[in-house]
């Protein structure tokens, strides 16, 4: 009887721990069911609201500073840009320099002239022999150009704001409210004139329409530039603004800059020469036919051409735009910051950032992806020391033919084939993937350089008919 009591008791108590534990699980489950709901609302809410509006934007808010209160993290991205590191083939290294009255800059990235001398040779006589190094990010490039020594060297014009600052606000104020009046007078104003007017480096604003933060062109040379090029593809009178994609803006906004231009007559107007298409021969075929030259190369007499930056131009011939891949998918990849996903405004190679740029589309190794872009660009710059080695050995030739008496008539087949040697070359010189944007196209330009300094070469020594070398065959869209 003792013995079925104490049993009995022994139940009694387990059941009753059981009921508290079960009591005691229950009353868990439940506070950290809130707790998770609390926070699917808690994200919920911040992905409605994926930014919270601390003041008041409009089109003349130009200071990054002001936007970075209601965006904080893209903001503090934004002043990543100040980073300097290198890739194997691009970036730039920190210099120590001391400051001077007419230069502050206390650092400065690694000339290019000191690293290839050949491209003084290459651009003799023409500012870019004096000053030219590697890029940097965003935050340097109003600093960068306001100090080069090429300022130096030749009055450059207010046009170069176009690109360097932080203009849309200036341009509107200066236009009255019209953006292209604006662009206009700007472009007729010397540098320092018109440095005077713009505050920042390009910001916020430059791509982001300040009421429903939509990405937007401000630039008018791209804006104008589009045009021309949709027009060669029979669409007349496009607008960029209303008629692109949201995926084309996302490389849009990028190529408001990165591009090929010049300056257009005593008014400096800047021009995207793009009316006969994006490929380097079409450039060079607008180029030919409005008769423009940036100056006379100092050894050759050759009515020569400087290529700027077409990293769009290139990037247009190559398999990611091909494929729908915009320049924000690789430089400015998304990113989740709680329940925010929100585009990496720290804007630098892929190659910085593999994880986000790269692998969200191929699924290999960093090290296995990283290999395979050194080794296309290994190969681009392999080629493009022999397209160099071939415009200097044909610029010696010329220099010494020039030098030996030879009429301008007799110099001017040959002349011409320095021009489009020296362009093709630049062409893929200046753009900045190091052949990536496009490997197989920025192969065959080198291919074509190659070819006009080998052609140049056997004018000289009367081996070619003496007249000048044809128009580029037309390219194939």
């Amino acid at each position: 009887m003792a013995e079925n009591l104490e049993d009995k008791a022994k139940r009694y108590r387990t059941r009753r721990r059981a009921i508290m534990l079960t009591a005691l699980i229950a009353i868990v489950g439940t506070v950290a069911g809130l707790a998770l709901f609390a926070n699917i609302l808690e994200r919920k809410q911040e992905s409605k609201n994926p930014f919270y509006r601390v003041v008041e934007l409009n089109d003349e808010t130009d200071d990054p500073a002001i936007w970075g209160k209601n965006f904080p993290l893209q903001y503090d991205d934004y002043k990543r840009t100040v980073d300097q590191v290198r890739t194997h083939f691009g970036g730039s290294e920190a210099l120590p320099r001391t400051p001077t009255a007419s230069d502050p800059r206390s650092v400065v990235s690694q000339s290019k002239l000191e690293e290839d001398p050949r491209l003084k040779t290459m651009w003799a006589g023409y500012a870019f022999s004096k000053d030219f190094r590697e890029e940097r990010g965003h935050a340097f490039m109003l600093d960068d150009q306001t100090f080069t020594e090429r300022q130096q060297v030749v009055k450059q014009p207010g046009t170069c704001m176009h690109c360097h600052a932080s203009v849309y606000g200036p341009y509107k104020k200066l236009g009255g409210g019209d953006l292209i009046k604006g662009f206009e007078a700007m472009n007729q104003m010397p540098y320092t004139e018109a440095r005077k007017l713009v505050a920042h480096p390009v910001a916020c604003i430059d791509c982001h329409d300040s009421g429903n933060m939509q990405l937007r062109i401000t630039r008018p040379g791209f804006i104008e530039g589009m045009r021309a090029y949709k027009a060669t593809q029979g669409v007349a009178n496009y607008d960029v603004n209303t008629m692109a994609t949201r995926q084309e803006m996302r490389s849009f906004v990028c190529g408001q800059c990165h591009v090929e231009y010049y300056f257009k007559g005593p008014e400096k107007r800047l021009v995207y020469p793009w009316s006969k298409g994006l490929k380097v021969e079409d450039i060079m075929a607008y180029y030919d036919e409005v008769n423009h030259k940036d100056w006379t190369h100092a050894d050759t007499g050759a009515p020569a051409l400087k290529a700027q930056h077409p990293e769009f131009e290139l990037w247009n011939q190559g398999i990611h735009a091909r494929s729908g891949v915009a320049c924000a998918d690789c430089h400015m990849p998304y990113k989740r910051e709680g329940a925010l996903k929100i585009s990496d405004h720290h804007i630098r190679s892929p190659l910085l950032n593999l994880n986000r740029s790269c692998q969200t589309c191929h699924k290999w190794s960093e090290t296995e992806l990283s290999s395979r872009v050194e080794t296309i660009q290994s190969r681009h710059f392999a080629l493009r020391n022999t397209a160099m080695d071939a415009l200097i050995d044909f610029i010696s030739d010329l220099k010494a033919a020039k030098a030996s008496g030879k009429s301008d008539a007799e110099l001017m087949p040959a002349q011409t084939f320095q021009r489009k040697a020296q362009f093709y070359l630049d062409f893929v010189e200046a753009e900045n993937s190091t052949g990536f944007h496009a490997p197989q196209e920025a192969a065959r330009i080198l291919g074509e350089s190659i070819n006009f300094s080998r052609q140049g070469q056997k004018s000289l020594r009367g081996l070619l008919p003496n007249t000048a070398p044809p128009m580029q065959r037309a390219s194939v869209k």
